[in-house]
C-alpha cells in the first residue's frame, strides 16, 4: 500500500473529524442546557461560511477578521431565534424543538439556496496559510494542519470553561435545577439565551474554516448534520468530552475505511452508531439513567 495515500486518507479524516468535533460540540452544548435538539445547526454553519464571504466581497474583509465577526453574526441571528421561538418549547417534549429547529434550517436553506444556487462559491486561503510541509512521508497542506490544530484548541477550551470554571458549573446547575440556581440571583434565561448563542457561533465558526476546503454552498450543511447527530448519539447526548472524543475518533476511522474498504466509507458511523447503541444506548460517554 503506498504509504503516502494513506496518510493523506488519515489527514481528510482529520479534517472532517475536526468539523465533526465542533459541530456536534455546539449541538451537545445546545442540548445539554436547553434540552433542544437543534436541527438548525447544519443551516447556521452553513451561514457562518457565507459570512465569511459576504465579509470578503461586500467589505473586502478577510479570513481571520471572518474568524472572529462571522461566528458573532451568526451567533447573535441564533439569539434571535432562541428569543422568538425556542424558549417558548422548554418544557415541552423533544420532538417539537426538533420539528421547528428542522422548518429554521429548511427555510434558511431555501432563501440561500434561492439566491445562490447550488453550485459552490470560491473562498481563498488566507496568504499566510498556503503552502505545504514536507514531512518526509507525505505533504501536509498548512492550511488543513492549521484546522485540525485550531478546532482542537477550541473544543478544549470548550470543555475547560464548561467543565472547570464557576461559570460552566452554573451553566451545569441550571441544567439540573434552574429554579435552585434563580434562587441565587442568577439570570437563568439569560444564560440559557447566551449558551444558545454560543452553540450557534461554534457551528458558525466551522463554517468559516471548511469555507477555504469545501466551497462556501448552501447545501453544505445538510450535506454533513445527519453525520454530525450520528457523532453525538455515540459520544452521548450532552456529553462535552464525547463530542470531542468521537468527532475526531470518527473522523479518522472514516479515513481509515476510504483506504481498506471505500465502500463502506459513507456508513461506517451509522454502523459503529448502531452497534454503540446496542450495547450502551446513553452513548460511550453520557450518563445512563
Amino acid at each position: 500500500m503506498n504509504t503516502q495515500a494513506l496518510f493523506s486518507q488519515l489527514l481528510i479524516g482529520a479534517i472532517n473529524g475536526a468539523f465533526y468535533a465542533l459541530l456536534s460540540l455546539g449541538l451537545s452544548v445546545i442540548f445539554g442546557l436547553l434540552n433542544i435538539i437543534n436541527f438548525a445547526h447544519g443551516a447556521q454553519y452553513m451561514m457562518g461560511a457565507f459570512a465569511a464571504y459576504f465579509l470578503l466581497q461586500w467589505a473586502g474583509l478577510g479570513y481571520w477578521t471572518a474568524l472572529l465577526v462571522a461566528p458573532v453574526v451568526v451567533g447573535l441571528l441564533g439569539i434571535l431565534i432562541e428569543r422568538t421561538m425556542l424558549k417558548w418549547l422548554y418544557q415541552l417534549d423533544h420532538l417539537y424543538g426538533l420539528l421547528l429547529t428542522f422548518g429554521v434550517a429548511l427555510v434558511i436553506e431555501g432563501v440561500f439556496r434561492n439566491e445562490f444556487g447550488s453550485s459552490g462559491l470560491p473562498y481563498t486561503i488566507p496568504p499566510q496559510l498556503t503552502g505545504a510541509y514536507n514531512l518526509g512521508f507525505m505533504f501536509l497542506p498548512i492550511y488543513r494542519g492549521w484546522v485540525v490544530l485550531f478546532s482542537l484548541v477550541i473544543c478544549l477550551a470548550t470543555w475547560y470553561v464548561i467543565e472547570r470554571t464557576k461559570l460552566g458549573a452554573y451553566l451545569r446547575a441550571a441544567t439540573e435545577n434552574p429554579t435552585l440556581v434563580q434562587a441565587f440571583g442568577i439570570n437563568v434565561p439569560r444564560m440559557i439565551t447566551l449558551t444558545y448563542g454560543f452553540g450557534v457561533a461554534l457551528a458558525a465558526l466551522a463554517g468559516v474554516l471548511a469555507a477555504p476546503i469545501y466551497q462556501v454552498n448552501p447545501l453544505m450543511g445538510s450535506n454533513l448534520i445527519i453525520v454530525v447527530f450520528a457523532v453525538v448519539v455515540i459520544g452521548g447526548l450532552g456529553s462535552i468530552m464525547g463530542s470531542i472524543v468521537t468527532g475526531f475518533a470518527l473522523g479518522i476511522v472514516e479515513g481509515f475505511t476510504k483506504v481498506f474498504y471505500p465502500e463502506a466509507s459513507n456508513t461506517v458511523i451509522f454502523v459503529i452508531m448502531a452497534l454503540v447503541l446496542l450495547v450502551r444506548p446513553s452513548g460511550l460517554f453520557g450518563r445512563t439513567t
